[in-house]
């Protein structure tokens, strides 16, 4: 059995960081890499390839793609590490489930033994998510209260973490990432809710929109809404430098004919955006990237480096005001 071209770029496309993560392993990061407290030797460059910097290992095991530290890792050989990351995007294969058969997913868990999707307790209140949202990641409460009054956005019961909710077109819920909100040291809480179906993602939709913005990751999406409250298009957040979200959106939603990327402003998420940019363009559609300044990492930094722009040049007129 063969994979294609675009299966084993998804497949090459996942981060490993979050796959060394569900395999049990501890990520830290460095500077500009990430390593392994299980195994300092280990260098994780751009989240996407890795190099262990001892001798003591035959040549091909110490380094290469995700595919390769699976097989390294996890005893997997090539075929069943392709297939386990793409069902850790969500991507499915036009064969039969058969072929799943015996394949690992993530943490562990058997294709036919995958649990259920059940969305996490709320909690009664919102008070965490809207601390964290608004004042500390600087975006517009009146943004918050949309998806919160949509029932898309909420704060669990267990950590207070907030839980982003993707809909199919129905509105029926098909997936979940939680966000911590108790930040230490600069590290923070992330994961998917276990069960979901990763071919969708986080989203606003809009009636009659022609237009959609693309983005990695749920914070940006409310950001890029706090930054252009005007701006009429539909939103989604992939979860992902992977593209599976996008293509099962354009499915439901046909009318989109353009297509706006404004992923991260890093080595993985810009070589991400350039292959998906080609690839749209390649199906008929009018498309554009780089909307992030280039001295931002992401639509986050860039929201709260302009919240700060507006705090200071209000203090300094005041100042003024005073002399």
């Amino acid at each position: 059995m063969r994979f294609t071209e675009e299966e084993l770029r998804i497949a090459k496309s996942v981060d490993l960081c979050a796959v060394a993560s569900h395999l049990g392993y501890t990520v830290r990061r460095i500077g500009k890499y990430h390593t392994l407290k299980e195994m300092d030797s280990i260098r994780i460059y751009n989240r996407t390839h890795w190099f262990r910097w001892s001798r003591r290992y035959e040549k091909g095991e110490n380094g290469g793609s995700q595919i390769d530290f699976l097989r390294v890792f996890a005893g997997m050989d090539v075929k069943e590490a392709v297939f386990w990351l793409l069902d850790f995007t969500g991507y499915k294969r036009l064969e039969s489930k058969k072929t799943l058969h015996g394949v690992i997913l993530p943490n562990g868990i058997a294709a036919e033994e995958r649990k259920e999707f059940v969305l996490p307790e709320y909690a009664g209140s919102n008070a965490y998510l809207y601390d964290y949202l608004v004042n500390q990641r600087g975006i517009a409460k009146e943004v918050v209260d949309h998806f919160v009054n949509a029932g898309i956005l909420y704060e669990a019961k267990n950590y207070h973490n907030v839980v982003f909710v993707g809909t199919d077109a129905s509105g029926t819920p098909k997936f979940a990432s939680m966000r911590g909100v108790f930040d230490r040291n600069g590290k923070s809480f992330k994961c998917d809710v276990e069960g979901n179906d990763k071919q969708y993602g986080f989203h606003l939709h809009r009636e009659a929109c022609i237009e959609i913005v693309v983005f990695e990751a749920a914070i940006d999406l409310l950001s890029y809404m706090t930054i252009y409250p005007d701006k009429q298009c539909d939103l989604l957040a992939l979860g992902m430098v992977a593209d599976v979200p996008l293509d099962r959106y354009l499915k439901d939603y046909p009318d989109i004919r353009r297509i706006s990327f404004c992923l991260d402003n890093d080595e993985a998420g810009q070589k991400a955006e350039q292959q998906m940019m080609e690839k749209y363009k390649g199906l008929g559609y009018s498309v554009t990237g780089r909307i992030v300044p280039s001295e931002y990492k992401d639509v986050n930094e860039w929201l709260k480096a302009e919240r700060k722009r507006m705090v200071d040049s209000t203090f300094h007129y005041q100042m003024e005001k005073k002399i």
